[in-house]
This record gives structure tokens, sequence and C-alpha cells, in this order.
């Protein structure tokens, strides 16, 4: 028998009100990452088919990272005025000029090559900034910041 107690789960404290999440990971934390991104996201509006498929969108980047840059990154998710932002960033070689500009879809027998480009297709917005000391992609959701109303549309 031993007086171990559980480990307590893990809170994200913001660095600055708008920041979200603000965190390195790994491959061990990558089904974790995306949980957190999940509730995140969720609770800053986004609902049914947009946080489905933003959360994929950022999934494919953390996945990229570990796969293509270095094994390991860092994620920062924050609110900036109507949009949600995700941020990934690695130290991996950067990414080919030709991958990087090619906006075609990937054949469906490819097992490669979707990460950037689902991104791309299942956010807003999509920014890339790559070299030899690495990459960083960040993806915007627009969030609906209309209140529902009771009253009809004029009345």
């Amino acid at each position: 028998m031993t007086n171990v107690e559980p480990p307590a789960p893990r809170t994200v404290v913001p660095i600055e009100p708008s920041l979200l999440i603000a965190e390195a990971f790994n491959q061990a934390q990558v089904t974790e990452l995306r949980h957190s991104v999940t509730s995140c996201a969720h609770a800053t509006g986004l609902a049914g088919q947009r946080l489905d498929d933003f959360v994929l969108a950022v999934n494919e980047l953390i996945t990229n990272a570990v796969r293509h840059g270095g094994g390991q990154g860092r994620l920062r998710l924050w609110r900036r005025g109507g949009d949600l932002v995700c941020e990934v960033a690695d130290h991996g070689q950067g990414i080919s000029e030709r991958r990087l500009h090619d906006r075609n879809r990937p054949a469906p027998d490819t097992a490669g090559g979707w990460g950037l480009w689902l991104a791309r297709e299942l956010s807003d917005t999509m920014e890339v900034e790559t070299g030899d000391a690495g990459t960083v992609v960040r993806i915007t959701a627009a969030l609906d910041t209309r209140q529902p109303t009771d009253r009809p549309p004029g009345g």
C-alpha cells in the first residue's frame, strides 16, 4: 500500500487574458492536447461541424510537427477579436516551396501530404512561415458572436 495520490489534472493558466493554451508537446501529448483544444474551442463558441473542422485542422498541424518538425512543437491558442487563432511551431527543416504552394488535393491513394492541405481547407485562414530553423503555421476560425434572440426578424 502506498500513499501516492494520482496526479491532479493539468490546468492551463493563460499568460494573457486572450491566451487559452500555450504548451510544448511531443508525440505522447498529441491526444491530450487535441482534447484541450477541443474544450477551449468549444468554450469560445465553436460548435458542430465548425468545431470538428477546426480541431481536425489543429490535429493535422501538431501531427505534422511531430512527424516532420523534429518530434516536438509548441502550440498556442488564443482569441483575437472575433477569431480563434491556433499557432503550431516546430524546429524542423522547413517546408519545401513546392509543397508550401501546392493547393491541389492529394491523390486519394496518397499516404502522406494531407496535413497542410486539410488544415488550409478546414480553417478560415492559414499563414505559414518556414525556413531552416523551423515552421510556424497559424490558422483561424471565425467565432459567431451574435446572440440568439427570441424575436422574429423585423419584430
